[in-house]
């Protein structure tokens, strides 16, 4: 278990969360003005729509909440990501997230961990958004062939 270490300790099974939280209308607009999401759907609301990519965010909050020393040794190196929507999510809404790392493995001298992540409404535990996350956290330094 890498909780409370780093995050390039994770290990199959590992779990991360439950963290609680809401996110203000100030943070989904500031982030959707960041990433040039001008819609108004996202920005122009007393209760925007949360865009789906701000799943990621809530990885790092895991992240954060489970290995608060940080990331290890190497960058934790982000390889691919894949979200399902199942309902909208607006700010304000309590929120939790859960995580479990699904696999570890070794692949070209590099080790890769995914996460899978659950965002559900606090009230009526309201599945929003599943996530899978993969990342590499270790790898040998100098040339690698591909």
């Amino acid at each position: 278990m890498a909780t409370g270490r780093y995050t390039s300790d994770l290990e199959t099974g590992d779990v991360l969360g439950p963290v609680e939280f809401t996110l203000s209308p100030f943070v989904v607009r500031e982030y959707c003005h960041g990433n040039e999401m001008h819609h108004p759907w996202f920005q122009d609301t007393d209760r925007p729509m949360v865009p789906p990519t701000m799943v990621h965010l809530q990885k790092l909050r895991l992240y954060t909440h489970a290995c608060p020393a940080g990331t290890g040794p190497d960058a934790r190196v982000h390889v691919e990501f894949d979200a399902t929507c199942h309902d909208v999510v607006r700010a304000g809404e309590k929120l939790r997230a859960t995580g479990r790392v699904a696999q570890r493995y070794v692949k070209r001298e590099r080790t890769y961990v995914q996460v899978e992540i659950d965002l559900r409404a606090v009230e009526g535990d309201r599945p929003l958004i599943t996530y899978r996350d993969t990342v590499i956290v270790a790898y040998k330094p100098g040339k690698v062939e591909a």
